[in-house]
Formats: structure tokens, sequence, C-alpha cells
């Protein structure tokens, strides 16, 4: 999942202090429950090595016990006046800006993604929660003409349970974030946080306690297990996830035994095009910044496959090498890093593999291609930003997801055959254009084969703009009012009035 941009500007101080959750069990129901196996997972800082604490792992009978709490929930939620509905999420964004802070040095220390970069989460995550608090009353029905003896019209309810599972790359933005539609149409919520890094969702509980109904907003961590458990539960109405396109088949196997719908965020490998007529250093910023190297590259909105003409190719790649000199992975938790960790082990080889990968089909290390020298950096999970050059549309670094700081640059002559490697890999979420010809640029937009198009810009999100992939990158729209009808169900009605 990429980013949504945050307009904000607010100049917080962040604590040196990390002040992790106090609570470590499983929250429904509106309390703390010790997950019912006795299972806690060891909780890793990918930045330090340390150790953050343990866990607790959710099993099936964890899941029973949550999807039973939500449903009553629900039963109160949906009674809840759509103005007051709006009111507490309100209050929930409105802790969400007042602990920020707090909040981002637990993403930081936990998931590995600098603490400035998840202060702006924690506001993002806010304005999310706000934008769908001002969408209650935009859940509408509609009327059908039937003559002056009966009346026909359609209104729209919440579906029930909803089950979010979130990645790890922004834990505290999507817990909260993408609670907040469900939330705001009826619906009572079950997040499954990230196994890797769980702690800021537990935090946020605690924050939260007492604001919602019981039953309402939960929090159940776990591996697969619970992941599975939760998807096919028969008590569940929806299941929406942002992860891997494995992952997301798996979700889809699992919601088909009951027949539940599911919004699904997948994968990317995400094309930006440079054409002759656009601006090399600008095309340079773009391609840096699309690539989320802050962040190491952990976002399936990246544009990882950087198309550039050949006309510029000289002038963007000496640009884009010379930009990548200011993403210097360092300790996340330190307000001054520009570039945080790899979330995991297993991400870390699996990055360390692509690059292999790359080498070893012959494309060319321009800068990166490692782990960062600095001996204090050791202990953590760093990769230095990694630009590969002279790769070529067949090699697998141009067609498989790597989600790491891996951007490889391609060279192109020829307009056609440009539009066919950019189209030919399985994934469709976004493009980003480059040109001053803007009849070139709405034409190449309609072209490739995405669900969100950028034009001489990369990266960003605006909340209100739909955003979703088309082929194996997922099913469906967030961050619009579509996500928000997307949880309610269409009920119509028949009144015969002549009797």
């Amino acid at each position: 999942m990429s980013r949504p941009c945050s307009t904000a500007s607010r100049g917080e101080t962040v604590p040196t202090a990390l002040s992790l959750p106090a609570h470590r069990d499983l929250y429904y129901g509106g309390r703390w429950h010790a997950p019912q196996a006795g299972g806690y997972a060891e909780i890793t800082s990918p930045g330090s090595g340390e150790s953050l604490g343990r866990a607790a792992e959710a099993t099936a009978a964890d899941v029973d016990a949550a999807v039973a709490s939500a449903r009553a929930g629900f039963r109160e939620w949906a009674r809840v006046l759509p103005s007051e509905r709006a009111k507490i999420m309100k209050r929930i964004a409105a802790i969400l800006h007042e602990h920020a802070e707090e909040l981002a040095l637990i993403d930081a220390a936990d998931c590995g993604n600098p603490v400035r970069e998840m202060v702006s989460d924690a506001h993002i995550a806010a304005a999310q929660m706000e934008f769908f608090a001002g969408l209650v009353t935009e859940i509408k029905g509609f009327s059908i003409p039937m003559g002056p003896e009966a009346l026909n019209f359609s209104v729209r309810g919440p579906l029930g349970v909803v089950v979010r599972i979130i990645p790890f790359n922004h834990p505290l933005m999507f817990c909260a974030g993408k609670s907040a539609a469900p939330l705001a149409a009826g619906n009572t919520v079950i997040v499954k946080p990230p196994e890797q890094a769980p702690l800021s969702s537990l935090r946020l509980m605690e924050l939260v306690d007492g604001l919602l109904p019981a039953g309402v907003l939960n929090v159940v961590s776990g591996g697969r297990e619970a992941g599975g458990a939760l998807a096919g539960h028969p008590g569940v109405a929806k299941v929406a996830l942002i992860g891997s396109v494995p992952t997301g088949r798996a979700v889809m196997r699992a919601a088909a035994e009951t027949t539940k719908p599911v919004l699904l965020e997948l994968g990317g490998k995400n094309a930006l095009i440079a054409f002759p007529d656009a601006d090399p250093e600008a095309v340079a910023a773009g391609i840096v910044s699309g690539m989320n190297f802050t962040w190491c590259g952990q976002s399936c909105g990246s544009t990882s496959r950087a198309f550039v003409h050949s006309s510029i190719h000289a002038a963007v790649v000496a640009s884009v090498k010379e930009r990548c000199r200011a993403f210097k992975p360092g300790l996340p938790t330190d307000m001054t890093t520009t570039m945080g960790a790899l979330s995991s082990r297993a991400q870390y080889e699996r990055v360390l593999h692509y690059i292999e990968v790359g080498r070893a089909e012959g494309a060319r290390v321009l800068c990166g291609g490692g782990p960062p020298a600095d001996p204090a950096l050791r202990s953590g999970l760093f990769i230095e930003p990694t630009v590969f050059v002279d790769v070529k549309p067949t090699m697998r670094i141009a067609n498989e997801e790597i989600f790491g700081p891996v951007l490889g640059i391609l060279e192109w002559t020829d307009e056609e055959a440009m539009l066919e490697a950019v189209n030919a890999v399985d994934y469709g979420l976004t493009c980003s254009i480059w040109t001053r010809d803007i009849a070139k640029a709405h034409r190449t937009a309609m072209r490739v084969e995405v669900g969100y198009v950028w034009i001489n810009e990369a990266g960003r999100h605006y909340l209100g703009a739909p955003f979703g992939g088309v082929k194996q990158s997922g099913i469906g729209r967030e961050e619009c009012l579509d996500e928000l009808l997307s949880f309610t169900q269409e009920k119509n009605i028949h009144v015969n009035l002549g009797t």
C-alpha cells in the first residue's frame, strides 16, 4: 500500500523515550483477553535487533470469541445515529493527532520506518477518520418512479462484522485509517495487525478504550492461523486486505466458503514513463520520490520500473544517482534518519536475493547493492538504495515485485514496444507519466493498464480520489466515497399505496 500525502504542517518534536503498550493481549468486546492457547510471539525491532517484548498470538478459538463480541457490538453500533458515529470518530481522530509522536516512535521501533515519517502517518490516519466521519450522511439510497399508486425506494445499511487484515509497512496508519470507512457505515471492525509489527495497534486500543461501545473496534494479533480463521469465519460479513498477491488469493479462497465479499489492495510492479520532452531533473526527482526509499521501497505503489527515453536517459541516470545520496540508512527512532530498515529478516533476505538475481541477469548496479558499511547498523536490517541500469523488460527484477529499495531503469526508443513492456506484468496498480505534451499524457494514461495514474507527479494520494488496482493488483477502491459504500448493502422496498 502506498502512503497518502499529508497536507498538515505541524512541526512536532518526537519524544526520546519509547513508551510501548502495557497490554499485549487480544482486545475484543471492550476488554483485554489472554489468548486461549496461551501463545505469545517475540517482537524484535528491525532497526536495532533488540526485543520489544511479546504479543499475543490468536488461534481459531480466539477468533470465534472476537467475532461473537463484534456481532454483539454490531447490534448496538448499527442503532447509533450517523451523526453520533461521526462525533466518536472525530474524537478518535483528535486522539491520533494528540498522540502522534508517541505512536510514531512505537511504529519506528516496531516496523523500521523512520520516526519522522511515522508522525505523518498518525496525522494521515486522523485525516481519514475525519474524512469518513464527514461522509456519514452520504450513505444514501434512491427512489424509482412507479406511478401514483406505488412507492419504490432503496436504502443502504451496514454489513455487520468487517475484518481488516493490514501489512507491516504502515501499521498505525492502516489500523486506524482503514477502520474509518466501515465504522462510519455502521459496521463493527476486527483488525488483524501485522505479526511483525502489532504494537502501535495495541497502543491505539489503550488510547481509545471506552470511546466506542464494546465490540465495535477490536484488535486480534497473530499470524496465518488468525488471518485464515478471520477470513473464513461465517460470522464475518466482509474481509479487506492490504498485502501480497498470494495472501490475497488465500483470503479470497477462505472468503469463498461463505461467499463473503472482499476488498483487496495487493501488489504492484509500477512503471514510471519519461518521454523525451520531459525535464530530466524533474523526472529524476519523480523517480526517487516514487520509489519511497524512505521506508525502503516497502510500498505496493512504488514506481520500481522507470522507463526513460534514450534522449534524456544519461541526464536522468546521473541525477538519480546523486539524489539517492540523500537516503542514508539509519536508526528508525532517530529524527534525523532519512531511510529506515526492512521490516523483517525474511524481507531483508528476499531483497538481497533479488539484488543478486539482477546482477546475474546482466543489470548493472548504479548505486547501493547491499547493506551499508556503517558498523553501528550491523544489528539492523538495512539495505542501501539500490538502482539498476541496463535493465531489460524480460529480467525478473523488471517483472516481479521485490517490495524493497530496488529500482530498475529501462532505456527506450520505441513507444509501442515500451507500452507493451509497461503492460506486460501481472500487476496493474499505479503508473507515473512525465511529459509536457498534455495530449500524449492523456493518451498514455488511457493505454496503461492500471487503476491510478499520475501525470508529472509520483507517489501521492489524495483523500476523495479512488485508489486501487486492476489485474492482480486488487479488487475495489479505497480512500473515497466508493470505499464507504462498499461497506454497506442495498435493500429495495416497494410499497403498494393502492390497498
